[in-house]
Formats: C-alpha cells, structure tokens, sequence
C-alpha cells in the first residue's frame, strides 16, 4: 500500500491510499494520480481535476514495511503548478543555488487541543498555573499528552524523518520538535511529512492538532517554526561576514517575508514573549526578542548560522526556506515566491 500525501488548498495535509503491485523505494517508480480539487480548495468545480506527483518516499510507521508514505506535489490539468505548490518553485531555487550548501533546521511548535478546542489538561472553565513550570516540565500538572509526542517521534524515526529532538513548550499543552539539518528541499519535504505524521498519531488519541500563531489570547506564548540557516560560505573560517552581509538583504524585504511568514502572524510577532515586532526588523546575538538571533556560540567562533524567529507555526516550510534563498542569493527570472 502507498499512502499519497499532498497539501490542500489550506494549508493542511490530505491522503489517500492506492495498492501497487511491487515494493517501491523511489518516487519514479510511483503513477501520478489525481483527486478531486473542488474539495480540497484547490480547484473549481467544473474542471476539478488535480494531478498528484510522487517526490519523496518513506517507510510507513503505521502499515510498516514494505508499504509506504509518499509525498507528492500538485499539479493542473494543463501541465502547470497548482497554485497552492509552493514546493516546485521552492526546489528549482535550492537546484540553482545547490553550490551554496545550504541547511535547514526548523523547530516547529504545536498545541494538542482536545475534541472542545481547549487545549488538552486544561480546566474546563478556566486557566492553569502562570507560565513558569511547563517549558521542558516532567511529572503530572506540568506537561500533557507525552504519549502522542512519543508516539510521533518514534513513527519519523521510523520513516526516516530528520527528527532532531523533541520538548515540552512554554505555554502547557504546547510541544516543540525540531527537524533538519536538511539540505535543500529536503526540509521542506521531512516537515511536511512530520506534520502528517502528527496528525495522524493524533487521530489515534482522540486530539486535535493546532498549528496556530497564538492559540489562546492573553499572556501565553505563541507557537512559531524558528527557522536555522546555514550556508557553506557561513560555516567557513570568516563565516560571520556572510551572515552579516544576509542580515542587511533580509532587513530589506522584511515585508516580503512577513507576508509568506504564515497568517496570524500579527498575534505572535508583539515584541512579547519571545518575539521581535512584526513592524521592523531587528537581529542580535542571542536576542530572542529580535527578528533573527545569531547564536552566541557563532558570534564567539566567527562562523555558523542564524536563526529566523519571525516564521508562525503555520507557515509554509517551501515558502520559508524558498524566499529566504531568494533574498540572500537572488530569485529566478519568471518566479518569485513573494508574488
């Protein structure tokens, strides 16, 4: 069995299974196929046919081997990229700048909600404790839901998922995990596949995944995808000056990076809890009140990577890595992700 997973027109995931009569451990050995796109919100309904193409294949941790998860990129009838793929786009830019090196590492943030949209262990008709106990907490009252996050983990390791780690988040019932270093389009393909992964163990408990900015208004922390950068000029002697001469290009499509950033973005970017300011951009070492961090430990060795704090938990993982090439190396003459 092959499980072909793609990206709505909403930016959630969607599935659907197909038996194939052999094992198969590379795309092209896949069919394209095709779904109804009228009701994924991403075509109209009379001409709904959307095309599926098989990109990257992994061992399913549910069916196990020799069945498979398969991500795949959409496509319109005419031969074009569906609107709503932003990894065509994002992987013809990693090809042209393949040179670079670049690594990617995103730390991505989430809250388990349960069935009533509160998020899990919470009292019904009220708040738990402040903030204080619960950022990587142990023992009953201060982390929730560690089964599902155990569960989670173990099913990327076993379809090869670049899972770098895992812990409990600031606000209770808010998780972090961490994917890459990935080169490339890499990233955006293991963290799209780890985001189905979690909504899928998810399903098996009974919760709700969410991915929003700032799920619960008020003096609780949001839920971001911090964004790592790396590039091979970046992590050679005199590095610094290349992570420099980046700040200065960033600094100056700052909107053009807000607007692909994720939505509800202006809920979490305050200033507050962690966060820079939407309205302008800032970067320092070892700020995380500023747009983009330089860890201490760069700034100290001259050499490394940044990390952007600006991306919500909901954005797009093509979309972040795609324009963030774009800015500091150039974008490709007919494309531009910021369109």
């Amino acid at each position: 069995m092959a499980e072909y997973i793609w990206i709505d027109g909403t930016n959630g995931v969607r599935c659907k299974s197909k038996t194939i009569d052999k094992p198969v451990t590379k795309p092209e050995e896949l069919p394209e196929w095709n779904f109804d796109g009228s009701s994924t919100g991403q075509a109209p309904g009379d001409n709904s046919d959307v095309y599926i193409r098989p990109v990257a294949v992994y061992p399913d941790p549910f069916r196990l081997e020799p069945n498979i998860i398969v991500m795949c990129e959409t496509w319109d009838p005419d031969g074009s990229p569906n609107k709503f793929n932003y990894r065509h786009e994002a992987a013809r830019l990693m090809e042209a700048n393949a040179k670079h090196e670049l690594w990617f590492g995103l730390e991505q943030e989430y809250t388990l909600l349960g069935l009533d949209g509160r998020p899990y262990g919470w009292p019904a008709n009220g708040f738990p404790g402040p903030q204080g106990p619960y950022y990587c907490g142990v023992g009953t009252g201060k982390v929730y839901c560690r089964d599902i996050v155990e569960a989670h983990y173990k099913a990327c390791l076993y379809a090869g998922i670049k899972i770098a780690g895992t812990n409990a988040e600031v606000m209770p019932a808010q998780w972090e995990y961490q994917v890459g270093p990935c080169e490339g389009i890499e990233l955006g393909d293991h963290m799209w596949m780890s985001r189905f992964l979690l909504h899928r163990v998810a399903e098996e408990f009974g919760a709700k995944i969410s991915f929003h900015p700032k799920p619960i208004p008020g003096d609780w922390n949001g839920a971001g995808l911090h964004t790592n950068v790396s590039s091979k000029e970046m992590r050679e002697e005199g590095g610094m000056k290349h992570i420099e001469a980046a700040m200065k290009k960033l600094e100056a499509r700052h909107a053009d990076h807000i607007a692909v950033y994720g939505e509800g973005n202006a809920e979490r970017l305050t200033g507050r809890h962690e966060t820079g300011s939407i309205d302008s951009f800032s970067w320092g070492v070892a700020n995380r009140g500023a747009s983009i961090r330089i860890p201490r430990a760069c700034a100290r060795e001259g050499k490394g990577y940044f990390e952007d704090r600006r991306p919500a938990s909901n954005a797009d993982p093509y979309q972040i890595t795609g324009i963030i090439v774009e800015t500091i190396y150039g974008g490709l003459e007919d494309e531009n992700i910021a369109k």
